[in-house]
């Protein structure tokens, strides 16, 4: 039996773009008492590797906690898998606001102490004895109320870029940090206010409601299904989001627009910014706000001594990296020094801008798919593509776009085509042109039409 994945991500995003179906990003939880989590966790390994199914997903003695990307022809299939588990009948599957196809590139079922790491003894106290659960409407009617606190659960890299109005917004990298924090700030308030918590998708709000109401607070509320599902039902009942910015998300789209308000600032040049990278030094991997200009310019570093380890011979930059561990630092945004814009914990009431309404969307709907990355040159920072379709000219606007390098526009300056500068190449011809960014293997190479 296959209990592992045996594609990197980079074949995975090339099946998935060359099988062109619709793929849903989707997220759901629940609790519940799994006798033998690592029996169950190969049950729907099984199961969900032959739909098709990738993601990130936890199981515990206490339950499961997933976020996932399936193909949308499959999903009454992936909801029978479900099914199968009393605790799962009937559960929300909370659905993205945008969809993207590389959202998840590998299937990863992890058996964990938690589903979430909360640092909570569960032993002391009743976790089911939750906060009451509030839908969108209910929830912007008692933010309006001038009794209620709302608290944010989520950390200080998701909520920089989004978050409700007035809400107390923790500056904490962790869940587990953020309970003892506001349980101190918030000690003169149990009796009469009302405490309306949020998170993502619900998770963390039905274990910290418990753990409040246990530390005498009389008055919990959470949002139902967090803000995926808040965002839902602004938009299909047509009410005013109290929600601003974006909601951050833990795959490669790293955040989903939900009003078209910027509240934060790219993290190198102070300009209104709200989109996250990951530094493309792989000793660093630090997750920061980054806009397309400082982008271009520091190659998606997070500093100039990582953008010169970038350009060094691949050997020497493992070696450099070798012992040190970098899995944790991918969510540590704002924690660098060299980062001279960071606004952790001191986040403005209102947006610094407005963001363009839908440019990915026009990207995808005017531009045409000319071929596929073969190299990319380190040291002077040139790309070859094979161009499988149509033609390439100079003055060309171009777009490169993959799971780890985004979609990254420019013009075409100057071609290459099999060794020969020529002004225009055609199918079949190997072509090389300089690039402001790094290209990987799983890039494509698009024309944007006019």
């Amino acid at each position: 039996m296959q209990l592992y994945n045996t594609l990197s991500a980079e074949e995975r995003a090339q099946l998935i773009d060359e099988a062109g179906k619709q793929r849903l990003t989707l997220s759901f939880y629940a609790y519940a008492k799994i006798p033998n989590p690592k029996q169950f966790r190969d049950e729907l390994f099984i199961a969900w590797n032959a739909l098709d199914a990738l993601g990130r997903i936890y199981v515990a003695h206490e339950g499961i906690n997933a976020q996932m990307s399936i193909p949308e022809e499959n999903l009454a299939a992936f909801r029978e898998t479900l099914e199968v588990y009393d605790f799962m009948k009937g559960i929300r599957l909370n659905e993205a606001v945008e969809h993207d196809d590389h959202s998840f590139l590998k299937l990863t079922i992890k058996v964990r102490h938690k589903i979430v790491a909360d640092g909570l003894n569960d032993e002391t106290f009743d976790v089911t004895n939750k906060g009451i659960h509030l839908k969108a409407k209910e929830f912007n009617s008692l933010l309006e109320d001038p009794n209620t606190i709302v608290v944010d659960f989520r950390n200080h890299y998701e909520s920089e870029v989004g978050h409700f109005e007035g809400a107390i917004t923790p500056d904490v990298e962790t869940f587990r940090e953020s309970l003892p924090i506001i349980n101190e700030k918030l000690q003169d308030f149990k009796e009469d206010k009302n405490l309306l918590m949020y998170c993502t998708g619900g998770i963390r709000c039905e274990k910290a409601s418990a753990y409040f109401k246990h530390q005498g607070f009389k008055n919990v509320y959470q949002l139902e299904g967090g803000i995926i599902e808040y965002t839902r039902q602004i938009k299909e009942e047509n009410i005013e989001s109290k929600f601003i910015g974006k909601n951050f998300v833990f795959d490669h789209r790293l955040g989903e627009r939900i009003t078209e308000d910027i509240v934060s600032q790219c993290h190198q040049c102070g300009k209104p910014c709200d989109n996250h990278t990951n530094c493309a030094n792989e000793g660093c991997h630090l997750l920061f706000i980054q806009c397309d200009e400082c982008k271009a310019a520091m190659e998606n570093c997070c500093s100039a001594e990582c953008q010169d380890i970038i350009h060094l011979p691949l050997a020497e930059q493992i070696k450099l990296r070798k012992g040190v561990q970098v899995g944790n630092k991918i969510f540590r945004k704002g924690k660098s020094e060299a980062l001279k814009f960071k606004k952790s914990g001191e986040l403005p009431k209102k947006a610094l801008a407005k963001a363009e309404k839908n440019i990915r969307q026009k990207i995808s709907i005017k531009k045409v798919l000319l071929g596929k990355a073969e190299h990319y040159y380190t040291k002077s920072k040139i790309a070859q593509f094979l161009l499988e379709n149509g033609e390439i000219n100079i003055g060309d606007k171009v777009l490169i776009s993959g799971p780890t390098t985004g979609e990254q526009k420019f013009n075409i300056t100057e071609i290459f085509a099999n060794g020969e500068a020529c002004e225009t190449a055609k199918a079949g011809d190997q072509i090389t042109f300089p690039v402001p960014f790094r290209v990987r293997l799983s890039d494509k190479l698009f024309k944007i039409l006019s």
